[in-house]
């Protein structure tokens, strides 16, 4: 039961934030920080990791689609699953791990601090005032960091495609380009949003709801970083699903 309620709680706090953003005032000096406080913190750690990801998949491929005689589309399903797929995923995992994590520490030490509750008997809505800046700038650095961490994943798989695998630059691009569709890019785009929602959402509540003492604020900042990989991961999946079973595939 107490699970359900954490559950339920996370649920009416994501409906908040939803409401929320519609009112005024609207904090834009708060949210304006936070975007490049994220973006600061979530740039580096995104770029590095979209690198190593953008080369295994491309040698996966690679290494598959000569076994099955069908090397010139290497770069078309290497890019393909890099936009769709990797590149969200490494965004939300650097903006969890990295701004997530400061979003939540620092609720919770304004939390243990009392300084929600003063805010409540002030009249002040935390969740308008906090946590609403703070959704929409991993949602905002979510979108942009997407399209950054697409391109040097690309890149990144070219230049091991054609430099270790002895792939033909022609025909890696050309094969992308007759596979790929713009809505490729766009679902791409609607899940870095959705899981840049998630990750400000998460990190927010257990942020507002960590138990006594400092030792409580560590634990949960531990939790939101754990519970927002599950979620992104099952919400990957979810609406990797429902692309595949609505949009055909270019050529279909």
């Amino acid at each position: 039961m107490r699970g359900l309620r954490q559950v339920g709680s996370l649920f009416a706090l994501a409906l908040d934030v939803i409401v929320n953003i519609f009112r005024r005032p609207f904090q834009w000096r708060e949210t304006l920080e936070q975007f490049w406080f994220i973006a600061s913190v979530s740039i580096l750690p995104a770029a590095l990791v979209a690198v190593p990801f953008g080369a295994v998949i491309a040698l996966q491929l690679g290494t598959l689609t000569v076994q099955i005689g069908a090397q010139s589309f290497t770069g078309a399903a290497s890019v393909l699953a890099v936009i769709q797929q990797a590149s969200p995923i490494v965004t939300a995992l650097a903006i969890a791990g990295a701004g997530g994590a400061a979003i939540c520490a620092d609720l919770g030490a304004r939390t243990i601090r009392e300084e929600i509750d003063a805010m409540k008997v002030l009249g002040v809505s935390p969740v308008q005032r906090l946590v609403v800046p703070r959704v929409l700038a991993t949602m905002l650095v979510a979108v942009l960091l997407n399209g950054m961490v697409s391109v040097v994943g690309v890149i990144g798989g070219y230049v091991f495609n054609v430099l270790v695998q002895d792939g033909t630059p022609g025909a890696y691009l050309a094969s992308f380009t007759a596979l790929a569709q713009i809505e490729d890019l766009i679902v791409g785009e609607i899940k870095a949003v959705i899981f840049g929602f998630i990750a400000g959402v998460v990190a927010a509540y257990r942020g507002l709801n960590p138990s006594a003492g400092p030792k409580g604020v560590g634990d949960a900042v531990n939790q939101s970083v754990v519970i927002t990989f599950l979620l992104l991961f099952f919400m990957n999946f979810v609406i990797t699903t429902l692309y595949l079973q609505v949009i055909p595939a270019k050529g279909a």
